[in-house]
């Protein structure tokens, strides 16, 4: 009986055993999806005031000064310089041509009291005084020359790629890059540039959208639509028997601290529009000329 029962009891574990070795698992749980990039917001610029622009001016650098007057330069070979304008009456104050005559010119900023100036092709930069806007400087960079704005103590460039280059004023050379990117996906035609309240903002080249971007990721946080201000800038140049082409599409940004505004306007408008857009805001209430 003994035997009998030992045998019955070494029977009853090794069935439980077995029981316990052919119970499956439980389940792991099931990992999260990852969140999808978020949609940087479609922002609508509100018109505040408008100002007469140059015709004949296909704006390539726009950047506001700080005493009712901003700098801009153009391109087209023979047509490009460097030149400092009346904001309310458009009027031409003093400007110099791009110092090598085949050269089509791109952007300007203000720096030092140095405005530095970009060529397209030939990678070539220069910087004029600008008390005097005599030439005191030529410096080499690779690749083309698009749009160039400053944060106050660096220069910083777009070339047509989604990278935007860092360089230092006195030397020229390229400290730092970062790619522009929005959803994960680069954004390319970079064009002119503006350096706002620790954003940049940027024109894509061929679109009526501005990319405001953040420097230190590269992502971008918002759009800019200014479709509006195209179809009226063309609607106007086609009442003057004048219309646009399709590359007079919009070019030009430049903050204006003072009433925490944006001017925008584009290559051979009639039209400079100062506009209100959300998020950007006074800067200590007061201008901030650029030295």
């Amino acid at each position: 009986m003994r035997a009998v029962f030992l045998l019955s009891l070494l029977g009853l574990v090794s069935l439980n055993t077995g029981l316990s070795q052919s119970t499956p698992p439980a389940p792991s749980p099931t990992p999260a999806p990852a969140a999808a990039p978020a949609t940087p917001p479609i922002l609508t610029p509100t018109v505040v005031n408008r100002y007469p622009h140059d015709r004949a001016a296909f704006t390539e650098g726009f950047q506001y000064l700080g005493d009712g007057t901003y700098i801009e330069s153009t391109g087209l070979v023979g047509e490009s310089g460097v030149r400092r304008v009346d904001l309310k009456t458009g009027k031409v104050l003093g400007k110099v041509a791009t110092p090598l005559v085949t050269a089509f010119g791109e952007g300007v900023t203000v720096l030092g009291g140095l405005a530095y100036h970009l060529t397209w092709q030939d990678g070539l930069a220069f910087a004029f005084d600008m008390a005097t806007m005599k030439e005191v400087g030529r410096y080499r960079y690779s690749g083309e020359g698009w749009g160039l704005t400053t944060n106050g103590r660096d220069l910083i460039m777009s070339n047509g790629t989604p990278t935007l280059v860092w360089r230092d004023p006195k030397t020229f050379a390229a400290t730092r890059r970062v790619t522009v990117t929005d959803g994960g996906q680069p954004v390319k035609n970079l064009n002119e540039l503006e350096y706002v309240q620790g954003s940049i903002y940027a024109n894509i080249w061929l679109t009526d959208r501005i990319a405001r971007i953040d420097p230190q990721s590269g992502k971008v946080t918002a759009w800019i639509d200014v479709a509006a201000l195209t179809r009226e800038a063309s609607t106007n140049a086609a009442k003057l028997g004048r219309p646009l082409t399709f590359d007079d599409i919009p070019n030009g940004i430049a903050y204006v601290p003072e009433r925490g505004t944006l001017l925008l306007t584009g290559k051979r408008w009639g039209t400079v529009f100062e506009v209100k857009v959300p998020g950007v805001g006074l800067t200590n209430g007061r201008a901030q000329p650029r030295r």
